[in-house]
């Protein structure tokens, strides 16, 4: 029985995850389950990143959508670990790709084992993620998650050409966001609706609600790494700044600051580092940069809420309006 009428409509993230934890323990027992490796490799590094923790924001979509489509089967949970298994693979690669040295607050795979190791059970993760979704005999399941999954990829590489380039405009940022974010927010929202065998007219407005949340996810977290404390996200403050990852602050500030400080942002930018962080955050805290950027956010977030109004009233629903905001807000 879905279980959406007995429950309250949630306040906070924590009771969000209380109206998902039964189907949140069914999905943490098969993602466990279907790690297991002969290779005791594959095992320790696939264990020590989905070990980590982190909310699982995106197979929590998932769950949500499908019940409040009121779905009440369990391939659900097979689809969330899917869901986690492929963006845990995108995790170890980029962490390669970028150098970062910290993921989930600690040290990331490729620190502890080695690039090709990490590489190499991400592989394995996106090879899994597929046998699994095989099992539930649904061509649309795959072509959605086929899509997304090559979506990614591509947004991977399209960020890897634009690594520096001080040229870079909002549309393009929001394309490379939009391709490596929130294409599988988009993808775990959708699938609530296929599961339940709703019309596709469902299945685009919660595409949509995904899309919006995940790139007001992305956003926010681009602002955090100049406007938060060390720490915050998991990471370092500083990170897309050393990497040379023009995200959105930088892309504002750029268009609006005055000739010495454009130079200055675009010779810090090329050159990498931070040990020019902290003028790098007054420029962007001079230009109004940070609090435009998070006016995108907001907006993003307005915008997935709007989406949600397909879906009638649930406890459920309800939830997937507060993953919206909490994209913004990361204190709910």
């Amino acid at each position: 029985m879905n279980p959406v009428s007995l429950i309250t409509s949630p306040d906070s993230l924590a009771e969000v995850m209380n109206l998902t934890a039964s189907d949140r323990r069914s999905m943490d027992a098969l993602i466990r389950d279907r790690l297991k490796s002969d290779v005791l490799l594959v095992n320790q590094i696939a264990e020590y990143i989905v070990g980590a923790g982190g909310k699982r924001l995106r197979p929590l979509v998932h769950l949500l959508a499908a019940r409040a489509c009121g779905y009440q089967g369990s391939g659900h949970t097979q689809l969330a670990a899917v869901i986690e298994f492929i963006h845990t693979a995108t995790l170890l690669h980029d962490d390669v790709v970028d150098g970062s040295e910290r993921r989930r607050g600690q040290r990331t795979a490729h620190q502890v084992w080695g690039n090709a190791a990490s590489v190499l059970v991400g592989d394995f993760l996106y090879s899994r993620s597929f046998q699994l979704m095989v099992e539930l005999e649904s061509t649309h399941v795959m072509s959605i998650l086929a899509d997304a999954t090559n979506t990614i990829a591509a947004g991977e590489v399209l960020q890897l050409m634009q690594l520096g380039d001080t040229d870079l405009d909002e549309s393009s940022y929001l394309r490379v966001i939009g391709d490596k974010t929130a294409c599988l927010f988009a993808a775990a929202a959708r699938l609530g609706a296929v599961l339940a065998e709703k019309p596709r007219a469902l299945e685009t407005a919660l595409a949509n609600f995904g899309y919006a949340l995940g790139q007001a996810f992305q956003i926010t977290d681009d602002w955090l790494d100049y406007s938060g404390h060390d720490g915050s996200l998991g990471k370092n403050l500083g990170d897309d700044l050393s990497e040379g990852k023009v995200t959105l602050p930088l892309i504002l500030a750029l268009r609006s600051t005055n000739a010495k400080d454009r130079l200055f942002l675009t010779e810090t930018i090329e050159a990498g580092g931070t040990e020019q962080l902290d003028r790098v955050r007054s420029i962007l805290h001079q230009t109004g940069a940070l609090d435009a950027s998070l006016d995108r956010a907001h907006a993003f977030s307005a915008s997935a809420c709007e989406a949600l109004t397909a879906l009638p009233d649930s406890a459920e629903r309800d939830a997937l309006e507060l993953l919206a905001r909490f994209a913004v807000d990361r204190s709910l």
